[in-house]
């Protein structure tokens, strides 16, 4: 009998160690708005599983789900960033704009709040020379060649850094191509969810009960037009990214500490072996005399 209660303290301190950031409970998720789905015309059949009932034509997610796929995604978001690696964030919707450049700007993640830039990642090279060009307007302001252009000239460059700036500025941190994927309203970004699945990279999602979930590979069931699901989740997810990224911070810490103690041991292996080097000459010498001792009787 007394070890049932142990056994639950132990799965629980185990969940308390494999999330450690905070997820919502269901009663801020249903506070936030997350419950409410479309209209019962508009939704997708791949969505049933995680609609609850509908009420008055809506349809109402089931908050459990949205519960647990939640803590599902912001865990593997927060190995993703441990790892040191970069996750894209996308949202072209008014609601969703503001929140997602704070909440990306704050953990240095790149992200998309304009206009998709078609093929950009199935034609990433060619993006990065449109990046390199921004760069190299900025070298020609502060070395002084842009003094030297006609102001028609100049004229023309400052606004094609202002239009560059605009839909690029956001992703000029992003050297290589994103480990994932993180969209607010799928059906909103399907080019994106189809560029990143015909990649293979995965897909993070806010997905409403209009949307198709297939295409998705960590499904967050939850309301994605109300601003206040959106920054919901999304606080929970960057929470969870911060967090790997303050581990992968110690990690690099403790790295050297351990590296400068390592190289203690085969010295100390070292002198061990010398001094059964040094101890068997002696040990062949005391038994030559005890061999001798028998043959001179």
């Amino acid at each position: 009998m007394d070890t049932f209660p142990t056994r639950e303290v132990e799965f629980s301190e185990r969940k308390q160690f494999l999330f450690k950031m905070s997820t919502p409970n269901f009663d801020q998720l249903l506070e936030a708005g997350c419950h409410f789905g479309h209209l019962k015309r508009k939704w997708n059949p791949a969505m049933a599983p995680y609609i609850f009932m509908e009420r008055n034509g809506i349809h109402i997610i089931d908050l459990y789900k949205t519960e647990a796929k939640l803590a599902e995604a912001a865990a593997a978001l927060k190995n993703i960033a441990k790892s040191g690696k970069k996750v894209l964030f996308v949202a072209t919707k008014k609601q969703a704009k503001q929140v997602i450049a704070d909440k990306a700007t704050a953990i240095s993640m790149p992200y998309v709040i304009e206009r998709w830039p078609g093929g950009m990642l199935t034609n990433f090279p060619t993006i990065r020379k449109a990046v390199k060009k921004m760069t190299a307007i900025d070298k020609m302001a502060s070395d002084g060649t842009f003094d030297n252009l006609s102001k028609r000239e100049k004229l023309q460059i400052t606004r094609q850094r202002a239009k560059l700036e605009k839909t690029l500025g956001s992703i000029a941190d992003l050297n290589r191509l994103p480990s994932a994927l993180f969209v607010v309203d799928v059906l909103k970004e399907r080019i994106a969810v189809a560029e990143a699945n015909r990649l293979g990279i995965p897909v993070f999602a806010i997905v409403d009960t209009n949307s198709d979930p297939n295409s998705v590979d960590f499904v967050i069931p939850a309301n994605d037009d109300a601003s206040k699901s959106i920054e919901i989740i999304l606080d929970t997810v960057c929470n969870a990214m911060a967090e790997g990224l303050e581990e992968r911070k110690a990690e690099k810490v403790d790295a050297p500490a351990a590296e400068g103690e390592a190289p203690a041991a085969p010295k100390r292996e070292r002198r061990r072996v010398s001094r059964k080097a040094d101890a068997a000459p002696a040990e062949a010498a005391a038994e030559a005399p005890a061999a001798e001792a028998p043959a001179a009787e």
